[in-house]
């Protein structure tokens, strides 16, 4: 428990300002839209920046926390956090504050990454899920401090101190990593750096490993919905689809950041349990894929439902895309500690990439229908938009599947 306070939490922080700055505009994104006079593509490409550059520094990372450790990445990028946020509170213009959303993706880009490489450093192998996942739980309350806190205090301070109290935060989490972490644990020794280019290479192998390209699809979209929903979309579906207002869609987006937060702990601590007891670490990522495809596609028909069974679905629905992670520790097992931050890197970097291109394609897609009068987008939009990211999900878990072997017994293999 104290390696745990002393390690993981601290590092965990970082992924609480990751949770919050992408659940945020979920609950912000109808009030931005009409202060700045936003169609549905252009709020989507506002969200998808943050993750342009999230992705971009995927790989960049890797090799940073590979080199040099979580203790100096992860300061370094929490500071330049607290500046980015402080940014978007003062941009008076899309181009500012999209910069803003821009630096913010590259402060928070090696949240998870840190952790899992720190976790991978310090802890035995069995319990980095567990670890992992309840330093994922602690990031969930992001989500959940942007979603029912976030909706009562914009009376108060506008979205414009939501960013300020972000900033805050960032600029606190900076100098608690500096204290609390150690570069590595007592009697480890760092491979001896290569060139950098040397360093860079090593995403082909993992790239090429046929675990990766087998199960990487499935374990990207998984997480990459989460982001996608969370992160923008499910705020504006739970208005114009569902008709909520904003405080009842800011009690639904609370139940969702509620999954998202118990399946982070409740879905790292089943499978460190089941992997100790012989099960393949891919188990449990492979129970919540599909759970999460039948969810999606009770959404995507959007039966009449009234607040409690829409905020029990979207829980559940967080609640699966939370085993993502989990994923990305059961792959990372597949290679060597000392490649530990590129092979998270390089899921995530993967998984951004199809988050940015989502967020943009279902706003272009809702576009394609007349704006109502009311202000609002045609629900027919979100049918069509919904229903794409439905195949996509489909079509990985038809990869992960192919042949004649079952998707577990791949997964040990």
């Amino acid at each position: 428990m104290r390696d745990f306070i002393r390690i993981t939490l601290p590092l965990a922080a970082v992924n609480l300002l990751n949770q919050a700055s992408r659940t945020m505009l979920a609950v912000i994104g109808p009030v931005l839209a009409l202060e700045f006079g936003l169609s549905a593509s252009d709020l989507g490409l506002l969200a998808a920046v943050l993750f342009v550059a999230y992705a971009g520094a995927q790989l960049p990372v890797g090799v940073a926390l590979d080199r040099y450790g979580a203790r100096r990445v992860q300061t370094a990028l929490a500071t330049l956090s607290g500046f980015a946020f402080l940014l978007c509170a003062v941009s008076n213009d899309v181009f500012t504050l999209g910069l803003g959303r821009f630096l913010t993706g590259i402060g928070i880009s090696a949240g998870l990454m840190a952790m899992l490489k720190a976790n991978t450093q310090w802890f035995p192998k069995h319990r980095v899920a567990a670890l992992t996942g309840s330093g994922v739980f602690v990031g969930g309350m992001g989500g959940i401090l942007a979603t029912l806190p976030l909706q009562a205090l914009l009376p108060l301070v506008g979205w414009r101190g939501g960013f300020v109290v972000l900033a805050v935060m960032s600029f606190a989490i900076a100098a608690w990593i500096w204290v609390s972490l150690q570069d590595a644990p007592p009697g480890y020794v760092r491979p001896p750096r290569k060139g950098l280019l040397t360093e860079v290479k090593a995403f082909g192998p993992i790239f090429a490993h046929p675990y990766f390209l087998r199960f990487v699809p499935a374990i990207v979209i998984l997480s990459g919905l989460n982001f996608v929903y969370q992160g923008l979309w499910a705020g504006p579906w739970l208005r114009d689809v569902a008709g909520l207002d904003a405080d009842a869609r800011a009690v639904v987006l609370f139940a969702y950041a509620c999954g998202m937060a118990a399946g982070s702990l409740g879905n790292g601590q089943a499978a460190s349990f089941l992997q100790a007891r012989g099960a393949s670490p891919m188990l449990v990522p492979c129970v919540a894929i599909g759970l999460q495809f039948a969810l999606q596609a009770m959404l995507t028909a959007a039966p009449p439902m009234g607040m409690q069974a829409l905020c029990l679905i979207w829980l559940a629905f967080g609640f699966c895309g939370s085993a993502g992670p989990v994923g990305y520790a059961a792959v990372g097992q597949r290679f060597s500690d000392e490649l530990a931050g590129r092979v998270a890197t390089a899921i995530n970097g993967s998984m951004l990439v199809l988050v940015f291109v989502l967020q943009y394609v279902i706003g272009v897609i809702i576009d394609l229908w007349p704006r109502l009068a009311s202000g609002e987008w045609d629900s027919a939009g979100y049918f069509w938009a919904m229903g794409l990211t439905l195949l996509i999900q489909a079509l990985t878990i038809l990869w992960a599947w192919r042949g004649h072997a079952l998707v577990l017994q791949g997964a040990r293999a």
